[in-house]
């Protein structure tokens, strides 16, 4: 097929042509970067947490008793709670992976010198790491005598007076590359705090970019606030049962105070996500009903031009073209229009992007997907032009000449 009497005849209908170039071009830029925004809401739904989320639950306490001694009570409270049958450990922390309590520091490595990234803040009872379930592949763990208050009353001056720290293997890797982080120090305040663990993989308690959401450290640091969450380790098939005994057992032992979110871990994985899964709905309804506007679009202006050119096409049947050289010329014709219009696509997609990337924190848009938005619109294309092609095909030459 020639390209020459394609480009002469949509030379005839430049505006139909240009409106359909134009919508092929903004499918491609719109459906290319919902399929990135679609993956990149899965990925951070299937990103593990770091901790043993099979065996984990939590249950949320609020003290209603401005008096309290919260350290204290977290002591009782925890005394009681691993007393309940099948419960292997418990911990009262001050975050999670997922439950949105983001204490985030900026990172230094001299007193006095610019903060090389920042990283979130766990802080927990004696025991935590054991508690959660995280891997620590270098170091030890914290000391009883390295636990210290968090300071909740006093601006968390706890932060400045802790010693140790354990931190993950990302955050080694970004503060001390290629070296071993066993003994550095580190400044998360004005003090020095001195790395004595490294643990695998932590997740943030809320989502960051990929490439520091794995930036944590442990902090021997007591919560001392009337909000605390217990965190209990048990095998999985018992979890549901421990959670009603845990607040049987702590309403028994103080009834001063408000408990909520009983929940498993995966349920709290679940309920972080629920805005991602909402989302991911929408953008796929989206995008698959721009794909079916533009098949429609396609399909109908072909339908309409095989009625328009039932002369040229009687025409050409009578001086010998083939069904298959007038279904060949249509295909040609749409190709030639939809591979305008994923170029013009391609410029769009990436303008987009930018934008994106500028006010919703957006990652840059990687090329695979146009490699792939494109075959796909030439052969949606191809697929919505079948029928008028065909239509057009099987007109006879004769009943066409006669008919005009």
């Amino acid at each position: 097929m020639s390209l020459p009497p394609v480009v002469a005849t949509l030379s005839r209908h430049k505006l139909t042509a240009l409106l359909l170039m134009l919508q092929v071009g903004l499918t491609c830029a719109i459906v290319c970067n919902v399929a990135f925004m679609i993956i990149d809401r899965v990925q951070q739904m299937r990103q593990s947490s770091g901790i043993a989320e099979n065996e984990v639950a939590l249950i949320e306490s609020t003290d209603l008793d401005d008096n309290a001694q919260p350290l204290v009570r977290h002591a009782a409270d925890l005394a009681a709670l691993r007393a309940i049958a099948g419960v292997k450990s418990a911990a009262a922390v001050g975050a999670l992976p997922f439950n949105h309590h983001d204490w985030s520091n900026g990172i230094q490595l001299t007193p006095d010198g610019t903060a090389r990234t920042t990283a979130s803040v766990f802080s927990g009872t004696p025991g935590e790491a054991d508690t959660l379930g995280v891997h620590l592949i270098a170091g030890r763990d914290f000391l009883p005598d390295e636990y210290v208050p968090e300071g909740s009353a006093r601006d968390w001056d706890g932060l400045d007076q802790v010693s140790a720290t354990i931190v993950t293997r990302a955050l080694a890797e970004k503060l001390f590359p290629g070296q071993d982080p066993l003994g550095k120090s580190i400044y998360p305040s004005d003090k020095p705090v001195r790395i004595v663990g490294v643990i695998d993989h932590l997740q943030r308690p809320q989502a960051h970019e990929s490439t520091d959401n794995d930036y944590a450290t442990l902090l021997p640091m007591l919560p001392d606030g009337n909000d605390v969450t217990y965190v209990l380790r048990s095998a999985p098939q018992d979890r549901e049962r421990i959670l009603k005994q845990a607040a049987q057992v702590l309403e028994r032992l103080y009834g001063n105070r408000i408990l909520r979110h009983a929940q498993t871990f995966e349920q709290l994985r679940i309920d972080f996500f629920h805005r991602n899964r909402t989302m991911i709905g929408l953008l796929i309804a989206a995008a698959v009903g721009l794909l079916i506007v533009t098949a429609l679009g396609i399909s109908g202006l072909s339908s309409f031009w095989v009625q328009q050119r039932r002369r040229s096409i009687g025409i050409r049947r009578a001086v010998g073209a083939t069904q298959r050289d007038i279904l060949l010329y249509f295909q040609c014709e749409n190709f030639l229009i939809v591979s305008i219009g994923v170029l013009l696509g391609c410029l769009l997609a990436y303008a987009l992007n930018t934008v994106l990337m500028q006010y919703y924190e957006q990652s840059r848009l990687p090329a695979l997907y146009l490699a792939i938005g494109a075959p796909v619109l030439w052969l949606l294309g191809q697929l919505a032009v079948l029928g008028p092609a065909l239509r057009a095909s099987t007109v006879p030459p004769v009943v066409a000449v006669r008919a005009q």
